[in-house]
């Protein structure tokens, strides 16, 4: 715990006057906040929109860190108020007076706050992104429409007139091109996508 030498300037800022004064009242029990610009700046919105954006890089501007308390988040909002230059994403349901002490000397500290699952998905959305506009060349399709009415490697060959090495490793370019785990993934992917 800090000692009053070492108090931290926190700044509620929020449209909602009930909320406002509910997050002020929650923090401002704590002898170590005192309600100063500079320091941590708890924004509150609805939902992570292009005014929250902008509300965040005003209140950037004016603090050292802002932490964003906000009602409606996914993964992509969350990674939106991180760009626009928030370092913690707290639910509203979850803010109770506790939670929001932690994460504002968390701010105060240099470190983040996020809910688990929507760190997981951001986790998840940077490691393993979805494939733009994925295509499919003519011969790509010819095969995967045989796979998809269930030909074995053999017969496509034949069909096609290829080897069935050649079939195998078309298969294979699809499925590792497009990140999928085998045939079955491949012709579902196609078919969702409107490929074939």
């Amino acid at each position: 715990m800090t000692t009053l030498e070492q108090t931290v300037p926190v700044r509620v800022v929020s449209a909602d006057p009930f909320l406002r004064a509910g997050l002020e009242s929650a923090l401002f029990g704590c002898a170590e906040f005192t309600g100063d610009d500079g320091g941590v700046a708890v924004l509150a919105v609805d939902e992570v929109d292009d005014a929250a954006v902008e509300a965040i890089r005003t209140a950037k501007e004016r603090s050292a860190t802002v932490l964003l308390v906000t009602g409606k988040v996914d993964a992509a909002r969350a990674a939106r108020a991180i760009e626009a230059g928030a370092c913690g994403v707290l639910r509203r349901e979850q803010a109770c007076a506790q939670t929001l002490v932690s994460a504002v000397r968390a701010a105060a500290t240099g470190h983040g706050t996020m809910p688990p699952d929507l760190l997981s998905d951001l986790f998840e959305s940077r490691q393993s992104p979805a494939p733009a506009a994925p295509t499919l060349d003519a011969r790509e399709r010819d095969v995967l429409r045989m796979v998809a009415d269930g030909h074995e490697t053999a017969e496509i060959a034949s069909a096609l007139a290829y080897s069935a090495r050649t079939v195998t490793t078309i298969v294979h370019d699809i499925t590792h091109r497009l990140r999928l785990r085998n045939r079955a993934h491949a012709v579902a992917f196609a078919l969702r996508q409107g490929l074939i």
